[in-house]
């Protein structure tokens, strides 16, 4: 049947005169027989039980009708029922001695975890330990002389490039699907420490924790996710790039935890219109927005208004990088930051400390301001604001010595974001210190230029390119 297809092919082909295209595309069709057979025995199967205890209403869903079901409602005592969850993922052996990497959230929760290799053995695994901040889990069973995986480089990964998946979706063992990388570096939301590989290689629910491969055999990601709405897969699936996973599967084997930098900075992308209004050639950096009190960076002289490009000299491309960045640096370990401050760059030694359980999770925040009456209106004609110094009692709650109020925006101020109860904080690096800096700043920019003001808004810190035009 498949020669008769080639062979039709190619007579339409001749016909149309393409024959040669058509033979060639034919030829040329990725063949995964042989990826498949070497590599697919160091994939195994992972699955996990846990108890899961549940409290529950001793009274009949049939009672709802009878006269004494409220009596009960009120003082019948739930009662705990136990029962045992079970879940499947996939995962790849990385040693002979088996040291086994998969998801944290395959085996999260999990009382015991069985690892089921492809010629059926099967064996009672341990949890090394588990990093949900990555997503990425390290199981030892006891075996000797397994086969293991190749590692290979996610750097060198072309989007277009053809990858592979094995794992077990649906407990399907060693199914092995094909597709391509679509994307590098995506970041998803609530994932500050992982670039995915974005690829759109058929992965479902089972196919977590299992290996994506290049075409060299090569592992270069981890399948951890999918976006989906019905469940099942869509077109788009995520891996966790290999060296991710391995810088931190190695500090799991060491302690069983994993130790990240922080240097308590709160930070925002950086738009086009805020790098011209920086004098930053191109958008590319994280944006201090704020500095924590007696962090890290402040200790080292960062301040608002810092746009941070490199740290040891890997540059920050984009605000995703600089979590990712500084996570990966030892705790107390002296880093090089490379900062552009006043239209120009500088260069900072930062000395990060480590990152708590709650550092991510809490934004840095100010505190809520207080809905107060402000005094004395003064407009900006030029820009459609007006503005009003801020009372004493918002200075304390924004922390500042000086600040205005937005009381109206309209024209350029309104296109750049600003609205009202908007309080105008600083100017790139600087501190407002009255109406008449703002003003004088204002009337010495050239027209076509943007000035960076510094807000807080809700309680939370952001800059604003505010244009300038003149007549």
């Amino acid at each position: 049947m498949k020669k008769s297809i080639v062979a039709v092919s190619l007579a339409l082909g001749l016909a149309l005169g393409q024959a040669p295209v058509l033979a060639a595309s034919l030829v040329n069709l990725p063949d995964f027989t042989q990826l498949v057979k070497k590599e697919g025995r160091a994939v195994v199967n992972i699955s996990t039980k846990q108890t899961v205890r549940q409290n529950v209403s001793p009274i009949p869903d049939d009672m709802a009708g009878d006269p004494f079901f409220e009596f009960f409602r009120r003082f019948a005592p739930p009662q705990q029922r136990e029962f045992q969850a079970a879940s499947l993922g996939s995962g790849f052996i990385l040693s002979p001695d088996g040291y086994i990497m998969t998801n944290a959230h395959v085996v999260a929760r999990a009382d015991e975890i069985t690892v089921t290799l492809t010629d059926k053995r099967s064996y009672k695994a341990r949890l090394v330990g588990a990093d949900a901040r990555t997503d990425v889990a390290l199981l030892k069973i006891d075996g000797k002389d397994l086969p293991v995986i190749d590692l290979g480089d996610p750097s060198s990964l072309e989007v277009g490039e053809w990858v592979v998946a094995i794992g077990s979706p649906f407990g399907f063992d060693n199914s092995v699907t094909a597709g391509i990388v679509s994307a590098k570096g995506r970041q998803l939301p609530d994932e500050n420490y992982v670039p995915f590989i974005q690829t759109d290689v058929a992965v479902n629910p089972g196919n977590s924790g299992g290996p994506l491969f290049n075409m060299q055999g090569q592992v270069v990601g981890i399948n951890s996710q999918i976006y989906s709405r019905s469940g099942g897969f869509m077109g788009i699936s995520f891996a966790i790039p290999i060296d991710v996973a391995v810088k931190v599967s190695d500090q799991l084997k060491a302690s069983g935890r994993v130790s990240r930098g922080r240097i308590g900075v709160q930070i925002q992308e950086l738009t086009k219109e805020l790098a011209a209004s920086f004098g930053l050639p191109r958008a590319s950096g994280a944006l201090v927005n704020a500095v924590e009190p007696g962090g890290p960076a402040e200790k080292a002289g960062l301040k608002a208004g810092d746009i941070i490009l490199k740290v040891n000299g890997s540059a920050i491309n984009s605000t995703s990088d600089l979590p990712r960045l500084i996570g990966s640096i030892k705790p107390g370990q002296a880093t090089a930051v490379e900062v552009w401050r006043n239209r120009g760059a500088q260069s900072v030694t930062v000395v990060p400390d480590e990152l708590r359980e709650s550092d991510d999770t809490q934004a840095e925040r100010a505190p809520a301001r207080p809905r107060e009456a402000a005094p004395k209106s003064q407009p900006v004609t030029s820009l459609g604001l007006v503005l009003a110094d801020a009372p004493p009692a918002l200075l304390g709650h924004l922390g500042v010595r000086f600040a205005l109020v937005v009381q109206r925006a309209t024209g350029a101020a309104a296109r750049a974001g600003l609205v009202p109860g908007d309080a105008i904080v600083g100017i790139g690096n600087d501190n407002l210190t009255s109406f008449a800096q703002l003003k004088g700043r204002v009337d010495s920019a050239p027209s076509g230029s943007a000035l960076p003001l510094r807000i807080v808004r809700n309680g939370a810190t952001l800059f604003l390119a505010l244009p300038i035009s003149k007549p």
